[in-house]
């Protein structure tokens, strides 16, 4: 799938606003579809916030009616969860999400191409592009988590020094963090 590459499309026939990830929109089976007020309301995002990741190209979804109302399938409803797991979860922003959602969408692209194919040589070669991808991904959340690293630091040592002034007593070297524990 590849979303992030057409944010807009036309509204009209199923046929014309349908995506791969949704194949029954392509047939005009319309049944498994969902207003966007009623994935906003199942997310607890707004109609606003669904029209935005449209608009910069995080989300697409599978059907534009005349009229400009949208339907979600499963997989644009699935993506829209992942877009705000991590912007909640790992504090990411557009453009950081976008980065990771680009490679999601590419290892799919990989994994579909793996499946179709039997040489074992091409599959090595996609399998290497898929280990990239994933390295890259891990680079940014080790970055973030770097700087959440950080940040807990300073307010280790900020909430130590004060402890030592209610206490009285020299402040001690902050413990040592741990993304798992919160403080």
């Amino acid at each position: 799938m590849s979303a992030a590459k057409s944010p807009t499309r036309s509204a009209g026939t199923a046929s014309s606003g349908a995506h791969q990830a949704c194949p029954h929109a392509l047939e005009g089976d319309r049944s498994d579809l969902v207003r966007i007020g009623a994935v906003a309301r199942q997310l607890g995002v707004s109609e606003r916030t669904l029209r935005y990741y449209e608009e910069v190209g995080l989300v697409r979804p599978a059907l534009h009616e005349p009229g400009g109302s949208r339907r979600y399938c499963d997989a644009d409803i699935a993506r829209i969860q992942r877009i705000r797991e991590m912007q909640e979860l790992l504090g990411f922003n557009l453009d950081e999400i976008r980065t990771m959602i680009s490679a999601e969408d590419r290892l799919d692209a990989l994994r579909e191409e793996y499946r179709a194919i039997t040489s074992r040589p091409r599959q090595l070669r996609l399998i290497e592009a898929a280990y990239h991808e994933l390295t890259q991904m891990r680079e940014i959340v080790a970055a973030k988590a770097a700087r959440l690293d950080d940040f807990l630091e300073k307010l280790d040592s900020r909430i130590e020094r004060h402890r030592s002034q209610l206490s009285g007593v020299a402040p001690t070297p902050p413990r040592p963090t741990s993304r798992v524990s919160p403080r």
